[in-house]
């Protein structure tokens, strides 16, 4: 079984890091099974304090109910949850049974601190959410005129 700083570097949030950033990293995630249809992550709610890397199994993303996209190993959630203290966009629920990973705000926000190649990339991950959400509501105004 590969370790969990093996598993965070097949995240592309983490894929940059040395081996020994990975190693110090890995120390603060903990890792965590859940069944089939367990909600991860509620819609509407205040920001959680975790973030989630799948290890294995599978998880639909849902907005309003209406499920908009499928996670799997090496995908992440949650990650906004590290920077914001907003109510969650969408609900992710486990499709099949999972492994993943956790890891809380204030461990991740101290080692982002210390390795700013990680709060650059995750400022590049808000950034391209920010552009898609522009586009999409770009496109929808544009079908409705």
């Amino acid at each position: 079984m590969p370790s969990m700083a093996d598993e965070l570097k097949r995240v592309p949030l983490f894929s940059g890091l040395s081996q020994r950033q990975l190693r110090q990293l890995a120390k603060d995630f903990h890792e965590r099974t859940v069944k089939p249809g367990t909600e991860l992550v509620k819609q509407g709610e205040m920001s959680g304090i975790d973030c989630f890397v799948i290890a294995e199994g599978e998880a639909m993303v849902k907005v309003d109910g209406t499920e908009v996209a499928r996670l799997g190993p090496g995908d992440y959630f949650g990650e906004l949850a590290l920077v914001t203290e907003r109510v969650r966009s969408a609900s992710v629920v486990s499709a099949t049974a999972m492994r993943c990973h956790t890891i809380q705000f204030w461990n991740f926000r101290k080692f982002a601190k210390t390795n700013p190649d990680v709060t650059w990339k995750l400022l590049q991950h808000v950034t391209d959410l920010l552009v898609e959400e522009r586009e999409r509501r770009a496109r929808a105004s544009l079908a409705a005129s």
